[in-house]
Parts: structure tokens; sequence; C-alpha cells
């Protein structure tokens, strides 16, 4: 029997269906902050906060990037967490299979611990890759070649499921095979993009899982 592939799931917009509740807090805070960036919320789809702080607030006080920093970390703590459809019961069906499995996310510590906890995810996943690992977010490649290197397998032996440009770019970079999920962007804007395109996990066997 060959070798069973790693899978390297994103998370919002992945494992939860948070995409459209972000769009409505950073859509807001783009126009309350005075950015001049129409559908902020989709260009920065993907990253991490220190790296939206650096691109987009660099001109602005020290003072008002604590305020933009306070104010998205006060929103997830509690913001709902719905999962994507098939998402988690796709996730404990490769674990009974055998699969290594990580989670490769552009999210913090504390979103992901509150996460686990309102969904029950302790013990689904063999490494967790916040973005308090990682210096350089994604659509750099660090975070899903940090994922390899926990999981000590080649990044060609990989399968990463994201739904954003960013994250795909990083999987892509990385070496890896990209499942997209067209949860946040059309499937047409994905199809060149990606090995695979699927809607969400509520009808993917895990004989797609072998074919990928």
């Amino acid at each position: 029997m060959k070798q069973l592939k790693t899978a390297l799931f994103d998370f919002d917009g992945v494992v939860v269906d948070t995409e459209p509740i972000y769009d409505l807090f950073w859509n807001d805070a783009a126009k309350r902050y005075g950015l001049g960036i129409d559908n902020f919320a989709d260009i920065i789809k993907g990253t991490t906060l220190p790296y939206i702080l650096e691109k987009y607030f660099s001109g602005y006080t020290e003072e008002f990037r604590q305020m933009v920093t306070k104010e998205s970390t006060e929103y997830e703590k509690t913001m709902p967490l719905p999962p994507m459809p098939g998402s988690i019961e796709f996730i404990r069906m490769l674990k009974e299979h055998g699969v290594q499995i990580g989670l490769v996310t552009s999210s913090d510590n504390a979103k992901v611990k509150r996460a686990f906890g309102l969904l029950h995810l302790d013990n689904l996943f063999d490494t967790l890759v916040t973005a308090d690992r990682i210096t350089q977010g994604k659509p750099d490649p660090m975070c899903y070649l940090l994922a390899a290197k926990d999981l000590n397998v080649s990044p060609e032996d990989c399968i990463v499921f994201e739904d954003s440009f960013n994250g795909i770019q990083s999987g892509k970079d990385a070496g890896m095979r990209v499942i997209g999920l067209s949860t946040t962007n059309p499937a047409e804007s994905l199809r060149d993009k990606v090995y695979e395109v699927i809607p969400n996990f509520e009808k993917v066997t895990f004989e797609d899982y072998l074919r990928w």
C-alpha cells in the first residue's frame, strides 16, 4: 500500500465558515480607519495581523496600531465559529485512516485554543502552525514548510486545503498539492491555481483523498 499523503488544513474558510464574519469586521474597520481601500477584507484574506499592520498601517502611530490590534483581538474573542459543512467529519475520517494532519493558520494561539474548545478539536491535529510560530505569513510558504518539518514529511507528500489566494500561493510555493475550497472565492477563479476545486467537505470521500 502506498504511503498516505499528509493533510494540511487552513482554518478560516476551510475548517470553519468564518470568512463572511471577518468581511463584516474588516470592511467596516477599513472605513472607520479611513484606509480608502475598497473590499479590504478580500485583499487581506489569509494573512496575519502583524502583516496587515505592517503593510497597511505603517504610517499610523503606534497608539493607533495598538487600537487596531485591540479591536481585532476583542472581536475574535466573541465571534461565532461555525464549522464548514463536512469539515470536522472529514478530518476525523482521515484520522481514522491513519493520515497525518496539520492545522496551518494565520490566526493566533488564543483564537485556535478557543476554537478547539468550542468545536472539540483536541487530538485531531498532529501539528499546529499558528501566526505565533512564524515570522513570514501567507503568501510566504514558511508556515506550510514548517508543518511539513514538524511531521517529518517532504512537501511533495502533502496535500493542502485552502480557500484564499494568499493561502493557495503559500501552499504552492511550498511545493505542495493544493485543493481549493470555493467558500471564499468563486470556483472559476480558483481552477487555474489549484489541483482541484471543491465547494466544501460534505461529499468528499476517502477515495477522493486517495485520488489526490
